[in-house]
């Protein structure tokens, strides 16, 4: 290696983060730095770390894709018998992070997950590409096969069957929404003295925000 990974290091120096420059909603400052990152032209924006754990605390990690929000919470869509769609089935509590290297931010979200509504699955379901609609049918996700061949033959012989034909949701495929206890808001500062501010969420629509030393 040309460069020991302990000697990886970048200072953060593009802005600073105070109270006073954030939305009494988190929603509403999420937005705009969501916004931000689009500008940036950040690739994937909505690509978050989601981390979700067994009853009895095994954790795992994975990225996924934001395709919605307000005031509700976050929501992504995904297998429910998948890994995921298992733990959080078992104990709907999750995580999410996203990572913004390019505006030196990062947002932090904890909360309890539900499924979304049928509607609201069936939406978002018809509006993807033909092939991704398939490929909910194809894939028996995080299970165990024998080869790539099973995939590629099974999503042929969906393409014959459903050619001409509306592609139904599958039953087990769906959307899930994180709905925040917490919600972080990091900005990345020179000497490693970060700027973190953290939204608690009180009741109703009321949140606290606190000063976290980095």
């Amino acid at each position: 290696m040309d460069k020991a990974i302990a000697d990886l290091r970048k200072d953060y120096s593009l802005q600073g983060l105070a109270e006073t420059d954030v939305d009494a909603n988190p929603f509403v400052q999420f937005r705009r730095w969501f916004a931000a990152a689009q500008d940036a032209k950040i690739i994937e924006p909505n690509a978050m770390t989601l981390a979700t754990s067994t009853p009895d605390g095994k954790p795992s990690a994975r990225i996924v894709l934001l395709k919605d929000f307000d005031e509700r919470g976050f929501v992504f869509f995904t297998n429910y018998t998948s890994q995921k769609g298992q733990e959080l089935a078992e104990n709907p509590q999750a995580s999410l992070v996203f990572w913004w290297a390019e505006i030196e931010r990062q947002v932090r979200i904890s909360g309890h997950v539900e499924k979304v509504s049928e509607s609201e699955s069936d939406a978002y379901f018809h509006s993807r590409p033909v092939n991704s609609r398939l490929g909910a049918w194809v894939s028996q996700q995080s299970q165990v096969i024998p080869n790539r061949e099973v995939l590629e033959t099974k999503f042929q012989e969906l393409q014959i069957q459903y050619q001409n034909q509306e592609i139904p949701r599958p039953p087990h495929w769906g959307g899930l929404r994180v709905i925040p206890a917490e919600i972080e808001f990091w900005q990345g500062r020179p000497s490693r003295l970060h700027d973190r501010l953290l939204y608690k969420h009180v009741s109703d629509r009321t949140w606290e925000i606190y000063r976290l030393s980095p």
